[in-house]
C-alpha cells in the first residue's frame, strides 16, 4: 500500500507514476486527499474534544473541595456533553478510515521510475540471454507426449482425481519433481537464505499483508468454512512471519527459502499455451525472500537475479531475462525481471521466475518496520523471487534432453537424482 503522506506531498508524481502502469488514478488520488482532509479536521475535533474533557475533569475535582457544587455540576453536564460528542466523532473517524483504507488498497505500487513504457509482454525490454537452442530431430514431442511415453507424468490421472491442472508425477518424473526442490533449496542455503517449512493455507491478514487481496482474491482457492486461503506462493506466509514487527538495523539481510505446492485457480487461461504443464492449478515452487534496508535492495535485487540466474546455468538450460514494462507489472512490484528457458519442441519462451523489489509497498501493509541508527522507525524493503518453478523447468528439461536413448539428465542433478537417464 502506497504511503499516505507521500500522496498527500506528490498526488501529481504518483497519477503519473501509476500511468506507467496503465493505471488512471487521478480520480482515487483526488478522493483519497478529499477525505484525508476530512480525517484530518474530524481528528483535531476529537482531539480537541478530549482535551477540553481532561481539563474539565481536572477543574471539577478542583471545584468540588473548594465547595463550588453548582460550578462543578455544571461542568460535569458539560462532560456528559462532551462524551456524547466524542462517541460520534470517534464513529464518524472510523468510517473515514475505514472508506480511506478502502480506496487505498485500490492504487498499484508506484513502478520504479526507469520501467519502461509499454502494455503487452511483446514491450518487455530483453536484458540478458545466455545458452545455445539445442537442435532437436525432426520428430522430437512435446513435453506431455514425452511425459505419456515414459510413464512419468499422468495428466488423465489427475483429471480422474481432481479435474484438470492437478497432474500426477509418477516413478522418475516424481523422482525428478523431488530433485529439483532439493536442489533449489540446497542452493539457497548455500547462498545464505534460511529455510522455512511454512503453512499451506494462510488467513485474510496475511493475504491481505503481501498484496494478494483484495487484488488476486478470484484467483485464489477458498476454504470457505475456515475463511483460509491457499497459498499462491511461498512468497504469502513466508513474508507475513514479519507483519507488525520492527527489526533493528543490524537483523538486515534478512533472508528466507521455502519450498511449497502453489495454488491457483488462474480462471480464463485456456487455449494451447496451456497444455501439459504450462499452466496448472497446483505445482511446485521454490521461493527466496528478502528483507532489507531501503538503501540496498536494488543491490539486493541484482544479487537474486543472479542466483536465479545461476540455477538455471546448472540445469544447462537456454535462458533470458526480460524486464517488465509498465503495463505487464504485477499490482505489488516496482521492478520485476522474468526469466524464461526456451522450449525447443514447443519452439517458445516459458516463464520459470519472477523477481521483484516491493519497496516498502508490501511493508506499509504489514507494517513491517526497522529501528535505523538514529532510532527512527521506518519501513523496511520486501524482496522475492522464484528459485524456481518447477513445472515448466521440467518441461524444458525433458524436451531439450530428449535423445533416442531416453532423457538426458543434466549433471548437477544427477546427485539428487540417482539416475542419468529417463528411458
Amino acid at each position: 500500500m502506497l504511503e499516505l503522506n507521500f500522496i498527500r506531498e506528490n498526488p501529481q508524481l504518483v497519477i503519473d507514476r501509476l500511468a506507467l502502469k496503465n493505471f488512471k488514478a487521478g480520480e482515487a488520488v483526488n478522493r483519497i486527499l478529499e477525505i484525508d482532509i476530512n480525517r484530518r479536521e474530524t481528528q483535531k475535533l476529537l482531539d480537541d474534544n478530549l482535551a477540553e474533557s481532561n481539563n474539565i475533569a481536572r477543574e471539577v475535582g478542583i471545584l468540588f473541595k473548594s465547595g463550588k457544587q453548582a460550578e462543578a455540576q455544571e461542568l460535569k453536564n458539560r462532560s456528559a456533553e462532551l462524551k456524547i460528542a466524542a462517541k460520534e466523532l470517534g464513529d464518524r473517524l472510523e468510517e473515514i478510515q475505514k472508506e480511506l483504507n478502502n480506496l487505498l488498497v485500490t492504487l498499484p505500487n508506484l513502478p520504479h521510475p526507469t520501467t519502461p513504457p509499454g502494455r503487452l509482454p511483446e514491450d518487455n525490454p530483453e536484458v540478458q540471454r545466455e545458452g545455445d537452442i539445442p537442435e532437436l530431430a525432426v520428430d522430437a514431442l512435446p513435453h506431455w507426449e514425452l511425459a505419456t511415453k515414459y510413464d512419468i507424468i499422468d495428466f488423465e490421472l489427475g483429471v480422474k482425481l481432481t479435474g484438470a491442472g492437478f497432474p500426477v508425477y509418477k516413478g522418475k518424473g516424481a523422482r525428478l519433481q523431488r530433485a529439483l526442490i532439493n536442489f533449489f533449496v540446497d542452493e539457497a542455503v548455500k547462498a545464505g537464505y534460511i529455510e522455512i517449512q511454512p503453512p499451506l493455507m494462510v488467513n485474510e491478514a496475511s493475504g491481505y499483508g503481501t498484496g494478494q487481496l483484495p487484488d488476486k482474491d478470484s484467483q485464489m482457492y477458498f476454504v470457505g468454512e475456515d475463511k483460509f486461503y491457499l497459498i499462491p506462493t511461498a512468497e504469502v506466509p513466508v513474508t507475513n512471519i514479519y507483519r507488525d514487527v520492527i527489526l533493528k538495523t543490524e537483523d538486515f539481510p534478512v533472508k528466507n527459502v521455502a519450498y511449497s505446492s502453489c495454488f491457483r485457480r488462474e480462471a480464463g487461461s485456456y487455449g494451447k499455451d496451456v497444455r501439459g504443464l504450462n499452466r496448472l492449478h497446483q505445482f511446485d515452487k521454490v521461493e527466496i525472500v528478502q528483507l532489507r534496508h531501503p538503501d540496498d535492495s536494488y543491490q539486493a535485487l541484482e544479487e537474486m537475479r543472479e542466483h536465479v540466474a545461476g540455477l538455471v546455468r546448472k540445469l544447462e538450460l537456454p535462458f533470458r531475462i526480460i524486464r517488465l514494462c509498465g503495463g505487464d507489472m504485477s499490482f505489488t512490484s516496482a521492478w520485476t525481471y522474468d526469466f524464461e528457458v526456451y522450449s525447443t519442441a514447443q519452439k517458445r519462451w516459458l516463464e520459470v521466475s519472477s523477481v521483484s523489489n516491493f519497496e516498502t509497498f508490501q511493508a506499509n501493509r504489514m507494517k513491517l518496520r526497522f529501528r535505523d541508527s538514529n532510532g527512527k522507525t521506518r519501513l523496511a524493503h520486501t524482496l522475492n523471487g522464484s528459485a524456481l518453478a518447477l513445472p515448466r523447468i521440467v518441461a524444458a528439461l525433458l524436451e531439450n534432453n530428449q535423445t533416442p536413448e531416453g532423457i538426458r539428465i543434466p549433471k548437477a542433478l544427477v546427485p539428487y537424482t540417482g539416475f542419468e537417464l529417463i528411458s
